[in-house]
């Protein structure tokens, strides 16, 4: 049973995705939360987990932390996207095994389905093909660790459940070159064209690949709902339900940000899997729907990225 009095332990806090659980779970009333920055814990160390979950004894684990970054750093850093995302998993599913934590939310990434998956992407399509090369250490850890929480549960009879959220992004998004998904990276290059009076913007692909996206705090809410409501061995898709091309989005933040330069694709650049546009309607059954349409979380994004990342 979750109480306002639990102890959450957040792994992950600073991140898009943990930050917007961490707000969610405060605006619901939670407030005995444990935290810790990748600088004051190390997650991918067995023995510095487990000595901190021994301490603080955490009743409720959020495992939002992870190795991230779009295609480029997929491409660039394989073994290191496969290795620090197996051992972050493994060393604080085991330590929230071994220190009695009463419920674990692990969160997935849409990227775990096959590349030539049919649309929409039901859960039970899970392994019935390879996933996409350009992320597959990534999408190989997330399936790694669902499917530890899975069998955690089978054998101990824990209670950690899975999530698979589509495409996020919004406040607290990472706006870097190198390491930003296709939002951010798309935001900062239109942006900064606008400011340099740039006469164009080369976007990555053809633009013809299309994604599902989910602001942020719609998937905060969609985690704190199941963390409360749903124990059991299955995993839950959580997205809008539909998607768009990258050239439909670019078109859209451009017209956001107010740039009025042209938009030129690189075709020579990998455009991912084609289509990535999840079923979210086991989880649309339990009584849960996303809330924010594409341009009022884009309009919130871009604010937020003006206010944080802008002037720096």
């Amino acid at each position: 049973m979750i109480e306002k009095t639990s102890k959450i332990y957040i792994a992950g806090h600073n991140g898009m995705a943990g930050s917007a659980i961490y707000r969610k779970l405060k605006e619901k009333g939670y407030y005995n939360f444990v935290v810790r920055s990748s600088k004051e814990l190390d997650l991918t160390s067995q023995i510095d987990v487990e000595m901190f979950f021994k301490k603080e004894k955490p009743d409720i684990v959020i495992l939002a932390a992870a190795k991230v970054g779009g295609i480029m750093a997929n491409i660039q850093s394989p073994a290191t996207f496969l290795y620090d995302n197996l051992m972050i998993q493994s060393n604080v599913i085991n330590s929230a095994y071994k220190n009695g934590v009463k419920k674990l939310v692990f969160l997935g990434s849409s990227c775990i389905y096959p590349r030539d998956c049919p649309q929409p992407m039901k859960e039970e399509y899970l392994m019935d093909g390879k996933v996409e090369p350009t992320n597959e250490s990534y999408a190989i850890a997330k399936i790694a660790g669902m499917k530890m929480c899975e069998m955690y549960n089978r054998q101990y009879g824990t209670d950690f459940i899975s999530i698979m959220p589509c495409n996020l992004y919004g406040i607290g998004d990472n706006f870097d070159p190198l390491r930003s998904h296709v939002v951010a990276a798309t935001i900062r290059k239109i942006h900064e064209a606008k400011i340099s009076n740039s006469s164009t913007v080369t976007i990555w692909g053809t633009g013809k690949a299309r994604r599902e996206l989910l602001f942020v705090d719609d998937m905060a809410d969609a985690c704190v709902f199941l963390l409360e409501t749903y124990s059991g061995n299955e995993f839950f898709n959580v997205g809008s339900g539909f998607d768009v091309s990258i050239s439909e989005l670019s078109l859209l933040i451009k017209e956001i940000v107010g740039y009025h330069g042209d938009l030129v694709y690189d075709t020579t650049k990998p455009d991912g899997m084609p289509q990535k546009l999840m079923d979210c309607s086991k989880l649309t059954q339990k009584g849960w729907s996303y809330k924010t349409d594409l341009r009022s979380g884009l309009e919130k994004t871009y604010k937020w990225f003006l206010k944080n990342y802008a002037n720096n």
